[in-house]
């Protein structure tokens, strides 16, 4: 991996020419991402964002942390416990410079520690459950991290709207899998990161997977295609 989101987020600490990255995905052009976007403070933070973050309590662990946003408004903010997990080295490493008092780099799949009381995934959380194939070791690994009592607070957005419509209003959906399942690919000052798989996912699929892994679920907030749901054990 070459830790091209990572790269943006170190230089653009340092001061270092950062430069905006680009992402596509097998169904979308390439699309400009600011990496300052990434280290955006709570008000700037969109309304899925920020009710997560009011409804994290406890020990909580961010899956995904990136820059470090959510986790610092959750230990400077709100005081709560809070590790910060990442697959990008450069990306922890920037969270240490920029506060975060825990952080870890690793896979989720491959993490073990103490039970959490709220876990987060953020910033299309489904993205790192890659297909639908995968979607049940990915919630059996989360419900083995979460305490009792505890929540999963997680975002997606169903892109059925991004694909063309017949003369009836029927939806044209390439044949051969679920729509939400894409190759997600990340370029950076003339560098192209592999292509990595992504799921987007609409809330009944999920509330269906949810169900069938031991969870309660409920949907926290609509916002247009975006939503937030909250996962607790049954």
């Amino acid at each position: 991996m070459k830790d091209l989101m990572g790269k943006a987020v170190r230089d653009y600490f340092h001061n270092e020419n950062p430069e905006d990255l680009q992402t596509e995905t097998s169904i979308s052009e390439l699309d400009e991402l600011p990496v300052d976007y990434l280290f955006r403070d709570f008000e700037d933070m969109n309304d899925i964002e920020q009710k997560a973050l009011e409804l994290a309590q406890g020990k909580v662990l961010d899956i995904g942390a990136g820059a470090g946003s959510h986790a610092l408004y959750l230990q400077n903010e709100r005081n709560l416990d809070i590790l910060a997990l990442d697959i990008s080295p450069k990306s922890i490493e920037v969270c240490q410079l920029r506060g975060v008092q825990k952080t870890i780099c690793t896979n989720i799949l491959d993490f073990s520690g103490d039970a959490f009381d709220t876990v987060l995934l953020l910033m299309n959380g489904t993205g790192i459950f890659e297909s639908l194939t995968k979607i049940d070791a990915y919630l059996k690994k989360l419900y083995s991290l979460l305490n009792e009592n505890g929540q999963i607070l997680i975002d997606s957005t169903d892109i059925l709207y991004m694909f063309d419509r017949d003369e009836d209003g029927g939806v044209l959906i390439p044949a051969g899998g679920y729509y939400g399942e894409l190759d997600y690919i990340v370029h950076y000052k003339g560098e192209s990161e592999d292509p990595i798989k992504w799921l987007y996912l609409d809330f009944d699929t999920l509330k269906n997977a949810a169900e069938n892994n031991g969870f309660a679920i409920e949907k926290v907030l609509q916002d247009e295609d975006s939503y937030l749901a909250k996962l607790m054990k049954k």
